[in-house]
């Protein structure tokens, strides 16, 4: 396993809220609700509008020990924007060829995506922080225990089809981290306005999350 201060806080918060929402205004509401329900980090997908801006945003209005991250990173160009604006660490759903590597030089981290067991080895041989198992529904926990069982010393991070019904089996498969999707977030409750149930919903999650010593 790799060590360095942010690998350290993004594997200590046990869960990576996954944002992909339709407008900016509404990504933000939702962060802020994660926020006050004690998430200390968010990944916000380049899918959302304007979605470099608010990462540049959030990253100069939040803590140092709050860490902003950039999804669904694609290429280069994309990866180097979000690096600009002040990204943490990057997130892709498959091996970007160089991304770690420049995340690297900026100090920062990737998440690189990866779900065979060569995929997920060439993520981490290309210096991936930590492995996205992508889309972790697909094989589910068993698929990740799997992996876990040939890479034990790859810090692994299902998501795509994580929630609070099937997280705890994903810990327990192996998972240092999970990312979970838009369902940390209730969307009735989101587009009503009802900030406080909005909240409640989300802390269930960090509620539910074993502590990374557990």
């Amino acid at each position: 396993m790799r060590t360095d201060k942010h690998t350290a806080m993004l594997l200590a918060s046990r869960v990576i809220p996954v944002l992909r929402l339709r407008s900016r205004e509404e990504a933000q509401t939702a962060i802020d609700c994660l926020i006050e329900a004690g998430f200390n980090t968010v990944e916000l997908t380049l899918t959302t509008p304007g979605a470099v801006e608010l990462i540049g945003a959030l990253r100069r209005n939040s803590s140092a020990d709050f860490l902003v991250g950039a999804g669904t990173v694609l290429d280069l160009a994309s990866a180097r924007a979000c690096l600009d604006a002040g990204a943490d660490y990057l997130v892709s759903p498959c091996l970007v060829p160089g991304m770690a590597a420049l995340a690297r030089a900026a100090g920062r981290i990737a998440l690189t995506g990866g779900f065979t067991p060569g995929e997920v080895l060439a993520a981490w041989r290309e210096g991936a922080a930590v492995v996205k198992v992508f889309p972790a529904s697909t094989g589910g926990p068993a698929h990740l225990a799997a992996l876990h069982a040939v890479y034990p010393d790859i810090p692994l991070c299902p998501t795509g089809g994580v929630s609070s019904s099937n997280m705890l089996d994903f810990f327990r498969a192996g998972a240092a981290v999970v990312g979970v999707g838009n369902n940390v977030i209730d969307q009735k409750a989101l587009a009503a306005g009802e900030r406080s149930a909005v909240i409640a919903h989300a802390r269930g999650f960090l509620d539910l999350a074993p502590t990374a010593a557990s």
